[in-house]
């Protein structure tokens, strides 16, 4: 498989994306030798139907924004044009069909590895793509019909911390890049939180 493009996707809320977000992309690029990293926003998560996330326009600003200085990542809107929830393995199958005879590594931390049987055809998903699981502690478990790649580490950074940060007035965070905590000043952005 010499010369073979590797794809990271991450998927996720990103309400807000944060400097934790941006660390795992790069390390698992760095680790994988990942060519680019998508970033791939969910229009609804499965796992939080009850609770909408702030608009998927400002979420992909946001990334965009975060992204701006890093020519490996792409801003990926596929996710926020479709309606309903956003399945992980319907994403991946898009992404092999938009991506022929590449591989494709499913970017992931060791909750949502442990979850995975829980998740609408994860043996669809499976077919599809490498998952890289980061663990803050042992080694993530081998699962049958998996292709893992394990990587210590994580991040300390929370988008519910930021936002209920934001929501007590706090102006700027240091998880936040300068231009996403512009962005959700200027645009008023998690203040009714609480």
């Amino acid at each position: 498989m010499v010369g073979t493009r590797k794809i990271g996707l991450f998927g996720g809320t990103f309400d807000p994306v944060h400097r934790g977000h941006l660390h795992l992309a790069d390390r698992a690029r760095q680790e994988l030798g990942l060519d680019e990293v998508r970033f791939l926003p969910c229009r609804i998560s499965p796992h939080k139907q009850a609770s909408r996330p702030t608009s998927a326009a400002d979420r992909l600003q946001m990334l965009r924004l975060a992204t701006s200085a890093l020519p490996w990542a792409v801003v990926d809107d596929w996710e926020t044009l479709r309606e309903g929830p956003s399945f992980s393995y319907q994403t991946a199958e898009a992404m092999a069909r938009a991506f022929p005879g590449c591989r494709l590594f499913w970017i992931m931390g060791t909750d949502q590895w442990n979850a995975l049987d829980s998740w609408t055809e994860p043996g669809r998903l499976a077919a599809c793509v490498e998952f890289v699981v980061f663990s803050r502690g042992e080694r993530p478990e081998e699962r049958a019909g998996c292709r893992m790649h394990a990587l210590a580490g994580g991040h300390p950074a929370s988008a519910t911390a930021i936002r209920d940060a934001v929501a007590r007035g706090e102006t700027d965070h240091p998880w936040l890049t300068p231009e996403v905590s512009r962005w959700i000043r200027d645009h008023r952005l998690y203040q009714n939180t609480q």
